[in-house]
């Protein structure tokens, strides 16, 4: 703790690009977010930073805030930006994620999939196993899989033998 102050002294961090200007209504809904103490820790955390932030309120410096919240610099300044270029919401809360992948899968191959598991297995096995069921799928699809996304799809439709 004590060598976090001496290295983040008020001479050595210049002062932030970011300075973070709220208004009444804003310092007015974050007081009342962190009173009720309800929300996510994450998001507390981040109204607790633009409250001392404020710089019409306390004006705190980032590594004061550090010291008080016990946080990163680094999240200090992310939350500082947010703030700046999106508003109150995009410094409390996470972004949605950007992309999502599409399915490995689609509804007709899941389906023959499963219905694969529950035929009999090869000669010599007494059950499907993923590695058997996948290189049976794969040669029977054409369509490269991995055990793990078999896995997956067994799991979700309740229909692993097991």
């Amino acid at each position: 703790m004590e060598l976090r102050r001496i290295l983040f002294t008020d001479s050595l961090v210049p002062d932030s690009k970011y300075q973070v200007e709220l208004t009444s209504r804003q310092r007015a809904t974050l007081t009342r977010l962190v009173a009720a103490g309800t929300a996510a820790a994450r998001t507390l955390t981040h109204a607790r930073i633009l409250l001392k932030a404020d710089a019409a309120g306390p004006g705190w410096t980032d590594p004061q805030i550090v010291a008080a919240l016990d946080v990163g610099l680094s999240t200090v300044a992310r939350v500082r930006r947010a703030f700046i270029e999106g508003g109150v919401d995009a410094a409390l809360h996470r972004r949605p994620p950007s992309a999502t992948r599409p399915p490995k899968l689609d509804g007709r191959q899941e389906a023959h999939l499963v219905a694969l598991s529950c035929t009999l297995p090869p000669a010599g096995r007494a059950r499907w196993s993923l590695r058997l069921l996948t290189d049976r799928f794969v040669e029977l699809e054409g369509t490269v899989v991995s055990d793990e996304t078999v896995r997956r799809v067994l799991k979700k439709t309740r229909s692993s033998r097991g």
